[in-house]
């Protein structure tokens, strides 16, 4: 096993990354890249590693996209790991700087996670149903019952309390949308303006 195999397999073993950020519509933890980074800092120390994570941006099938590589390096040999996002130059709430920011924050983490075998399958983002007892993986049905109508309630204070307006409606549809009426969202959509 060659030195940064070596290294990286302690670093990997090592690595605890808490979710200490809060989603509070969710109502679940995350980690955000900061946070993995504060974590892996001493392990890369420990182990004679250095990572460095660059961006480049280019345009996918119309859409302009955020490719982020993490690389680990022993000062040899070195191992990336890379991931995108897609960035909304026309968010509402964000100027374009934020927007494009948001996307590599998105992209790194993601990359990180794939160098440093962060596993997010039991993240929040992807299990929660939001008080829904029902089945992750269902979808749920288009009707007006009082769950329908609480979370869409919760939505709109939770839109108009959020710092970023634009992202807080965005994971309200990404929660939601699925058994949202159109009339739904864009009453919610009026709440980002």
């Amino acid at each position: 096993m060659s030195k940064l195999n070596s290294a990286l397999v302690k670093v990997q073993s090592e690595l605890k990354a808490p979710k200490n950020q809060r989603n509070n519509f969710g109502k679940y933890n995350y980690r955000s890249a900061e946070d993995i980074l504060e974590a892996v800092k001493p392990l890369l120390k420990a182990n004679g590693l250095t990572m460095t994570i660059t961006d480049s941006v280019e345009e996918l099938a119309g859409m302009v996209v955020i490719t982020s590589t993490a690389t680990i390096s022993d000062g040899t040999d070195s191992v990336s790991s890379s991931a995108q996002a897609g960035v909304d130059p026309n968010r509402k709430g964000m100027d374009i700087a934020q927007s494009f920011g948001s996307s590599s924050s998105y992209a790194r983490k993601y990359a990180m996670n794939g160098l440093l075998l962060i596993d997010d399958t039991k993240d929040a983002d992807a299990t929660n149903t939001h008080g829904n007892n029902s089945s992750a993986s269902a979808p749920r049905p288009a009707t007006s019952s009082s769950t329908d109508s609480d979370w869409f309630t919760k939505g709109i204070d939770y839109i108009k309390s959020a710092s970023d307006k634009s992202q807080a409606y965005e994971m309200i549809v990404s929660k939601y949308g699925a058994s949202a009426s159109e009339k739904q969202l864009g009453a919610l959509k009026k709440f980002v303006r």
